[in-house]
């Protein structure tokens, strides 16, 4: 029978080359995926590679997709870095955006634009609170933060839901599920006019400086790494597990929760059932195929954005369905499982007795 076996020394060159390689298998499933629905592979591919790159336009868009998707990886990267694992920050970006929101409907014609500030904090703040819980779970009664995490997703969109439904309904909304649309005070501002980038980008690029740095260039960064790749010697050396546990997991829920402040006051411009879109499951596949490095983190949120505009597309000029977009992340996430597994470990024939 097969037996899987660690490798004396894998290569370093196909390790860094293994999103590369991901990439390619995932472009090889989707030429077959295409041809099975009876669509042109190259008029599919293009959809994904060559039009959300072809305009000025297009390429605001993609950087709007790709500004939420960096910073919540990069919390989550801390988090995996530090052995913790934090799956459920979509709903700390659904509170994230649920605090911004209800600090941008305090906002008055009178309001200064001051109040912008306000709402990126606040729905830091409310990032931070719904990873706490987890935290403090995690902490006192030991419970798996991977279940509390992804459970608490599902009470995040029912507390949106009440939300928009009952006491902050718009009363002139015509009864649909909506707030007030927040006033220009409250938006985060936009870049270019007739684009809807707007300076959360460069938030975004900010933070993966300061992320490199905090990871690599501070002593709580190294303390965190420590912690996650060898808890024996980091409790030896007197580092605090707690500490390690409340920091990664408030980080990580600051930065999806200022995610979905960005979100919910830049683009949508208001609260409404679908202001969960997916990125913070999204980006725990970013947060793999950028190597849990910040740079590297750029990149593949650039990609994964890619496939979001490219599967929009393709559901409106060639009528594939929308799960396509899903479809393409999924081979992505597997096909770099898959290369790693192979590239740390080999395959050998093992004669059964």
């Amino acid at each position: 029978m097969f037996k899987l076996e660690p490798r004396p020394a894998p290569s370093k060159v196909l390790t860094l080359a293994s999103p590369l390689i991901a990439l390619a298998i995932t472009v090889v499933i989707g030429v077959v995926l295409f041809m099975s629905l009876g669509k042109d592979p190259v008029a599919g591919l293009r959809m994904f590679f060559i039009e959300p790159l072809k305009s000025g336009y297009a390429l605001s868009e993609l950087s709007l997709k790709a500004t939420p998707l960096i910073l919540i990886a990069l919390g989550l990267s801390v988090c995996f870095r530090a052995n913790l694992w934090n799956i459920g920050a979509e709903g700390q970006f659904i509170l994230g955006a649920i605090f911004a929101g209800g600090v941008a409907m305090r906002a008055t014609p009178e309001t200064g634009a001051w109040i912008f500030v306000l709402v990126l904090l606040a729905g830091m703040v409310g990032g931070m609170l719904w990873a706490a819980i987890v935290a403090l779970l995690r902490d006192r009664f030991n419970a798996s933060e991977i279940l509390v995490s992804l459970m608490l997703v599902y009470v995040a969109e029912m507390l949106l839901s009440y939300l928009v439904y009952g006491p902050w309904k718009d009363p002139a909304g015509y009864n649909f599920p909506q707030t007030i649309t927040f006033l220009d005070a409250t938006r985060v501002p936009k870049i270019f006019q007739g684009f809807r980038l707007n300076i959360g980008v460069f938030i975004a690029l900010a933070a993966v400086v300061g992320f490199t740095i905090f990871l690599f260039r501070t002593f709580a960064g190294f303390q965190l790494q420590v912690g996650g790749l060898a808890p024996a010697a980091a409790r030896y050396a007197g580092f605090s597990s707690r500490k390690a546990l409340w920091t990664a997991l408030l980080v990580s829920g600051g930065m999806a929760g200022l995610a979905g402040a960005l979100d919910v006051a830049g683009p949508q411009g208001q609260l409404t059932p679908y202001v969960p879109l997916g990125y913070g499951f999204a980006a725990i596949i970013v947060a793999f195929v950028g190597r849990l490095h910040p740079v590297g983190i750029v990149f593949s949120a650039v990609l994964m954005s890619m496939f979001y505009i490219g599967g929009e597309l393709a559901q409106s000029r060639l009528g594939l369905p929308k799960a396509l977009t899903g479809v393409f992340q999924g081979m992505l996430l597997f096909a770099l499982l898959a290369c790693d597994t192979f590239i740390h470990q080999r395959l050998r024939w093992v004669a059964s007795k």
